[in-house]
């Protein structure tokens, strides 16, 4: 089989690129199909003759990197997992297709033994595959938890962190570190957590809210949670959450005339 693949390399890479590119839909050129190919070749020529019982030993250390390499490059760029392994399940037809009507029983036996290798490195780039996919889906997940969870400066000295959504304990999390951070960097006394648009207030939900403040109290910043609608106060009374001495107001904008006031600035209504 060793043989079989080096003698004929130039073809069998060929004939490869040729048949992945019509399922891969234009996501890689000609080039860098037939280079990714001969690096693979490369590293299966060694171990071609062997059969697929054991892949996950040190004899297949250098095949499985490259495969694995090659299954987390794809699924960043947008590849579907059929279309990632077509590169190796494509590479047992074109084989077959090499090994043309040759009755040889010896040479039977070495493509089966071959096809049950591509088998399992098939399955390898495949479970590779589902793995990168997860860590691309747990980053962009972080990602967008970053970008729900602002904090903006409405004032020198005041800061806002406007909720919106369902209060975890991740996003308690990133709320509290987030917000720890911009007191430090912009010497803030006053903070105010808006409520506005998270969907419900549960027991779970206070405790979230109320590690926040008290994390912000030992920056030396006190809190103040606005947004607090007749529907979700209502709740809060029913489960009987305290808050205790936490200042609360009913919108952001008398959470902001509270915060204004506290850092000793003038309040003036002006009526139009």
């Amino acid at each position: 089989m060793t043989g079989l693949l080096r003698d004929n390399a130039d073809a069998l890479v060929e004939r490869w690129v040729a048949t992945v590119a019509s399922t891969v839909r234009g996501r890689a050129t000609g080039a860098e199909l037939e280079r990714d190919f001969r690096e693979f070749l490369a590293v299966l020529l060694p171990v071609a003759d062997a059969d697929g019982r054991d892949v996950t030993s040190a004899r297949f250390a250098e095949l499985r990197s490259v495969l694995e390499e090659m299954s987390r490059s794809r699924a960043r760029a947008g590849y579907t997992p059929a279309e990632t392994a077509s590169s190796v399940f494509a590479l047992k037809r074109v084989v077959f297709e090499l090994a043309g009507n040759d009755d040889d029983p010896e040479l039977f036996k070495q493509l089966l033994a071959f096809s049950e290798l591509l088998d399992a490195f098939g399955l390898i780039t495949f479970e590779t595959y589902a793995r990168a996919r997860e860590e691309i889906i747990k980053e962009q997940s972080e990602q967008l938890l970053e970008l729900t969870t602002p904090v903006v400066k409405l004032w020198e000295g005041v800061l806002a962190v406007p909720l919106v959504g369902t209060l975890d304990s991740a996003r308690t999390q990133v709320v509290m570190e987030k917000l720890l951070e911009t007191l430090v960097e912009t010497g803030s006394e006053q903070a105010i957590i808006d409520i506005t648009g998270v969907l419900a207030v549960d027991t779970q939900v206070a405790q979230h809210l109320l590690k926040t403040v008290v994390a912000a109290r030992l920056m030396g910043a006190e809190c103040t949670i606005s947004g607090i609608r007749p529907q979700i106060a209502q709740t809060i009374v029913e489960l009987g959450i305290e808050f205790g001495d936490i200042t609360t107001k009913a919108s952001l904008a008398d959470a902001l005339r509270h915060a204004l006031r506290k850092e000793g600035a003038d309040i003036v209504r002006v009526n139009r």
